[in-house]
């Protein structure tokens, strides 16, 4: 049973405390008090911390994420109107037209007496009108953690090293990792995501049937990571539904529209109220958010380049209430709509793409080499003078997923063109750096950094540009 414990808080990643409790409450089982130990020893690297510039745009995003661990079928998510269903409870009633996207995260949990079932996600779509709909896939990508099946991609948590360079053979760890990975490469399509449906009215249309087995797994835990980049010519509602079918098997085609009469699958972990004191729980985020991308440049105040003397400086990424890094930066995406008793904002920004550049110039009389790296600081909220580290490795993983870098030193001094590098990083971990820029006085060079904040990742980390330290000769000669 501990197994099954710990697998499932695994599998559940971002807030680890919440997920921990639910494996707990899942597998019956008392938690037994914390032993107490003395804080691991951390250090203070003084630098700037700043707000990160631009903001996200205004695309919808539906973020599908609660419950996580899918307990009972019925309703996921439904931007469906309530009135026309009749179960106002049940549906969020926003429309979708243009650009949306969907980010969908649940985990699956067997049991002893169903060693072989299969939970079945549909995503269903309708128009708002009674007009056909052209809904057309600009990117897509799923992943289980778990596959058994060829078929069905999967991504199990593999214990990788801090840094790996992407190559011509991909490297994930996790599904959410994996599923960001496939979508940085730009218009990548998932061989299971059709590129596109014509949405006929009065009745859904299920864009996708997609398997949660697990059959054969030890222990019996899954979970599927879905996200999609749409464009309709038209107004349309979307909904996504968990259900059982008969072994194997999904259910029949008429099923899932029956379902859209509810009801909801059970939510779980009701967060703090907004604006409360305390201890907060942030929950899980079942709601239409407001922004898929943060683009910006950043720069000097009123200025066109950011000067290398700036460094050592960070901007967060990701941060979120009560993880602003000192900043008071909030980056979280806002929700137009989400059910009672889960997330008021979207936490964390899984599935956001963050593309910034970074127009680099040294400013100075003297050549200047810098280095690029996505960090994992201590959460924190109030400024402490720069960014605190653990001295000592940690356990927990706090990020999973790659990050894209155009513009590093490459060979013969040139500036390098897109890098992908793999990312594990553990609570309080600096760097690792993912490159240098060695910039001759007044030379300039433009960064391009592209991340999606993954799934299997706890909020916030930073980027970071930081001054190289050359060794001394003595350095150099100590023993590591």
């Amino acid at each position: 049973m501990r197994r099954q414990v710990q697998a499932l808080a695994l599998l559940l990643g971002g807030c680890a405390v919440l997920h921990l409790a639910a494996a707990e409450t899942l597998a019956q089982t008392p938690a037994a008090p914390p032993a107490k130990s003395a804080p691991a020893p951390t250090v203070l690297r003084p630098q700037t911390v700043v707000p990160l510039p631009g903001g996200l745009d205004a695309v919808l995003v539906v973020n599908d994420n609660n419950p996580e661990l899918i307990t009972a079928p019925g309703i996921l998510i439904s931007t469906f109107a309530g009135k026309r269903r009749g179960v106002p409870d049940a549906h969020l009633d926003v429309p979708l037209s243009g650009r949306f996207d969907l980010f969908s995260h649940h985990v699956y949990a067997g049991k002893p007496d169903t060693l072989d079932s299969t939970l079945w996600i549909a995503v269903l779509a309708q128009p708002r009108g009674d007009k056909p709909i052209n809904l057309r896939l600009i990117s897509g990508s799923t992943a289980l953690s778990q596959s058994l099946d060829p078929s069905q991609p999967g991504a199990p948590f593999l214990p990788l090293p801090a840094l790996l360079p992407q190559g011509s053979e991909p490297v994930y760890a996790g599904p959410g990792s994996r599923v960001a990975t496939e979508l940085l490469q730009r218009r990548y399509r998932s061989t299971l995501i059709p590129e596109s449906w014509t949405l006929q009215p009065g009745s859904p249309t299920a864009l996708l049937v997609l398997p949660l087995p697990v059959r054969g797994l030890d222990p019996l835990l899954n979970g599927r990571n879905l996200q999609l980049r749409l464009e309709s010519d038209g107004p349309v509602d979307l909904a996504t539904l968990a259900a059982f079918g008969k072994g194997t098997q999904p259910p029949a085609a008429d099923v899932w529209g029956g379902m859209l009469d509810g009801p909801l699958s059970p939510r779980e972990h009701t967060p703090t109220a907004r604006g409360s004191k305390g201890p907060i729980v942030y929950s899980r985020v079942s709601g239409v958010q407001v922004g898929s991308v943060w683009r910006t440049r950043i720069t000097n105040p009123g200025q066109a380049w950011l000067s290398t003397r700036r460094a050592p400086i960070s901007w967060p990424i990701a941060s979120l209430e009560r993880g602003t890094l000192g900043t008071s930066q909030v980056q979280t995406a806002e929700l137009r709509r989400f059910y009672a008793g889960t997330a008021w904002a979207a936490h964390g920004n899984y599935g956001v793409e963050y593309d910034l550049t970074l127009p680099l110039k040294n400013d100075t009389a003297k050549p200047q080499q810098l280095q690029l790296a996505l960090e994992n600081p201590l959460k924190a909220d109030q400024p402490q003078g720069g960014l605190r580290f653990n001295t000592q490795p940690a356990r927990s993983v706090m990020f999973r997923g790659t990050v894209e870098v155009s513009g590093l030193d490459g060979e013969g001094g040139k500036p390098a063109g897109r890098q992908g590098f793999h990312l594990v990083l553990r609570a309080g971990q600096p760097g690792p750096a993912l490159g240098t820029v060695t910039l001759a006085p007044a030379q300039s060079r433009e960064l391009r950094v592209r991340l999606i904040y993954p799934a299997d990742a706890t909020p916030p980390q930073v980027l970071s540009l930081l001054p190289v330290v050359v060794p001394t000769p003595q350095d150099a000669a100590k023993p590591h």
